[in-house]
C-alpha cells in the first residue's frame, strides 16, 4: 500500500513534493526503493520517516570509503562511526525521536531494556557472514559503495526486508569513480516488478546548494 493517506507522515504529508510522494510511496509499496538524488532532497530524512512507519529494525548501512580505515581510527566503534551517520540523526531529530535514545549503542543498556532501540548502524565492512530478516535496510551514500560492496550486502538481505539504496551519482568519494556499484545496481533492478527506481530534483537547502549541484563532477 502507498503512504497511507490519513497520515501526517511527521508532519511531511502536507508539504511533499510529487517527486517525494513518488518515492514514499515507493518505501511502502515495493520491496526494494532506490533513489539518486543530491543532498539536501530529503531523501534520507523520508526513508528514516517510514522505516519508523514500518515498525521494522531499521540497519543502517555506511561506507567507510577506506574499508581498513573503520579498524585503525582511535575511539570506540561508536565514535568511529559518528562521523557517517550525521544524515540518520539529522533524520531521526527530523521525525521526533532522540539518536541518544534510539540507535544501538551496547554501553547503553538501559535503552535497550526499556525497548527504546530500533536503529543499528553497520558499516558494510561488517557485513560478511551477516544474515538480516525481518528489517528495513537502508544503504546510504550508495555511490561511495563499489559493485563487490554493494553485492556483499545486498545478498544477504531476506525477501522479508524493505531496502532502501540512496545515492547520488554525481557525489562519489571514490578515489576511482568507474568503481562505483551504485549505477549499475539502478540498472541492474530498474525493470524489477518487486522494485522501483526513484529520483528527486529539488534541493532544500536554498540556492546556493543547488547551483553548486549544477556543476559538473
Amino acid at each position: 500500500m502507498p503512504l497511507p493517506k490519513d497520515s501526517l507522515f511527521f508532519g511531511f504529508a502536507p508539504r511533499l513534493t510529487d517527486e517525494q510522494r513518488t518515492y514514499a510511496d515507493a518505501m511502502f509499496d515495493r520491496q526494494l526503493t532506490i533513489v539518486n538524488a543530491p543532498s539536501g532532497t530529503g531523501k534520507t530524512t523520508l526513508a528514516v520517516a517510514v522505516a519508523k512507519m514500518l515498525g521494522k529494525p531499521l540497519v543502517y548501512v555506511f561506507s567507510p570509503v577506506e574499508e581498513g580505515r573503520m579498524g585503525f581510527r582511535p575511539g570506540t566503534q561508536r565514535e568511529k562511526e559518528a562521523a557517517y551517520i550525521t544524515p540518520l540523526t539529522d533524520a531521526l531529530y527530523e521525525i521526533g525521536e532522540n539518536p541518544a535514545k534510539v540507535i544501538y549503542d551496547p554501553e547503553n543498556m538501559e535503552a535497550q531494556k526499556r525497548g527504546d532501540v530500533w536503529v543499528y548502524p553497520m558499516s558494510h565492512v561488517f557485513a560478511r557472514g551477516m544474515n538480516l530478516k525481518g528489517k528495513t535496510v537502508i544503504i546510504a551514500e550508495a555511490q561511495n559503495f563499489t559493485r563487490g560492496e554493494l553485492k556483499k550486502v545486498l545478498t544477504r538481505l531476506h525477501d522479508d526486508c524493505r531496502v532502501i539504496i540512496e545515492g547520488h551519482t554525481e557525489q562519489c568519494d571514490l578515489a576511482d569513480v568507474k568503481k562505483s556499484g551504485f549505477a549499475p545496481y539502478i540498472e541492474h533492478y530498474r525493470k524489477e516488478p518487486y522494485a522501483t527506481v526513484c529520483e528527486l530534483t529539488v534541493n532544500f537547502r536554498g540556492k546556493l546548494a543547488q547551483h553548486a549541484d549544477r556543476l559538473a563532477w
